[in-house]
This record gives C-alpha cells, structure tokens and sequence, in this order.
C-alpha cells in the first residue's frame, strides 16, 4: 500500500487543499492530512477545531484520512509508513520555501519522496491567510471554504467581536 502525507496548518481548509488531496489519492492508496499542532503561525481555529473542520470537509474523500502531529513532518510520515510528503505549490513566490522545505525534508529521510502537485488555476489564488481576511472583514468566503467552515468562520469572529 502507497501512503502518503499531506501536511499543513490548515487554518481553515479550503477548496485549493481539498483539491490537492482528491488529486493526490488519484496517485496513492492512502492520503493523510496531517494538521501540524504547532505552527508557527497565529491561528484563530485550535487544533481539535482544525481536524473536526477537516474531517467534515472530507467526508466525499473516504480514502483520505485525518491526524494531528508535533514533530518533524518526515518523522510523521516514516512512523505512518509513507512514501511520500504531498505539498501544494500555488504561485510562483510559494516555489522557494517549497523547494527549500523539500531539500531539508529529503535531506533528514531520503526514503520519502516529496510529490508537488501544482494548484489549477480554479484554486490557485485561495489561501488560508486570505480567507481568514476575508471572513475578518465581515464577508464570506463562499467562493473558497465548503459551507461549514464559513459558518465556523462567522462563529469565530463573532466571539471575537
């Protein structure tokens, strides 16, 4: 069985992710979502809200599964029993920390390969940064979260006020 991880923040998940993994478990029997607990990001969702926003969002893909991890992104994917590390590669400025992340990745496990699958150009403009603006300045972002993460976005930011 090919296994492979698909790490990120995740923060929330939208549909240019969503995309990569569908693609991605056209080319693995296995996909893992891997939400990584400790970015060094800010985020506004928790890392439980992250993964029950995740596995709802992957209800259609039932051969793509979710979980959570604090390490090293290659230590995930040899206990996990990967092959490969997925990564989504948008725009052209995401190419350098991509690439650069790929070597480090490679160069602590050579045994795992990193699969870059490029965002079609439906998805490529939709980031989670830009998302979370958009929903923090009062729109939905119906065009690029499934429903469900819109109605989690408009929770947050009421809470927030």
């Amino acid at each position: 069985m090919r296994i492979a991880v698909y790490p990120g923040s995740f923060d929330p998940v939208t549909y240019a992710h969503l995309e990569i993994a569908a693609r991605a478990s056209k080319l693995f029997d296995r996909v893992i979502m891997a939400v990584f607990d400790r970015p060094q990001k800010n985020l506004l969702f928790t890392t439980d809200e992250r993964l029950a926003l995740l596995q709802v969002a992957l209800v259609e893909l039932p051969q793509v599964e979710v979980t959570t991890y604090t390490g090293l992104t290659v230590d995930l994917a040899r206990q996990l029993g990967a092959v490969a590390l997925i990564r989504g590669l948008r725009t052209v400025s995401d190419f350098e920390s991509e690439y650069n992340m790929a070597q480090l990745n490679q160069t602590l496990d050579s045994e795992v390969e990193v699969v870059v699958l490029m965002a079609s150009r439906r998805f490529a403009h939709i980031s989670s940064s830009a998302v979370r603006e958009i929903a923090g300045l009062g729109r939905d972002p119906v065009e690029f979260v499934p429903p469900h993460i819109v109605a989690a976005l408009r929770e947050k930011f009421a809470q927030r006020g």
